[in-house]
């Protein structure tokens, strides 16, 4: 019988850190505009932990949880997104490229309870960021797992 990935410890092990390795880079992407870290690092982070269950499980595994379409699919969906935040301000006819039109009131009128006052904007262009990085980390560890298996045939 043929086992691909490691040995048993490591699968167990490596399917509960997933969702903690999964959470830290969630918290860096969440708290990015005010701490140190953000989109990319977090990213990083959340891809790191399908690399961690690429190499204990086999890449099969990944594949057939995760595919390279779907991945596709959402880095395109980040960087319509990030675009997407970067273009509005100029509709609602303010300072311009990537100018902040959540606050003084363009989006939420005079309640500013919602509002996000320090960081406006960055904070959800840190979310598209974080989904283009993690997604495009993927794609790019996934396809060399590939090439390397075809080269070495």
């Amino acid at each position: 019988m043929h086992m691909s990935g490691m040995t048993l410890i490591v699968k167990n092990i490596s399917s509960w850190v997933k969702f903690l390795i999964a959470l830290f880079g969630i918290y860096i992407i969440v708290f990015g505009d005010f701490t140190p870290g953000g989109g990319f690092a977090g990213g990083v982070i959340i891809a790191s932990s399908y690399i961690l269950l690429t190499l204990a499980f086999g890449r099969e595994f990944v594949r057939k949880n995760q595919s390279l379409n779907c991945a596709l699919v959402l880095t395109c969906f980040g960087a319509l997104a990030f675009a997407i935040i970067a273009i509005i301000p100029m509709l609602h006819e303010t300072a311009g490229f990537f100018s902040n039109f959540i606050y003084k009131g363009r989006l939420f009128g005079d309640n500013l309870e919602f509002c996000l006052m320090g960081s406006g904007t960055i904070a959800i262009a840190e979310f598209a960021i974080g989904l283009i990085v993690a997604s495009a980390t993927f794609l790019v560890i996934q396809n060399l797992f590939i090439f390397r298996v075809r080269k070495s045939k």
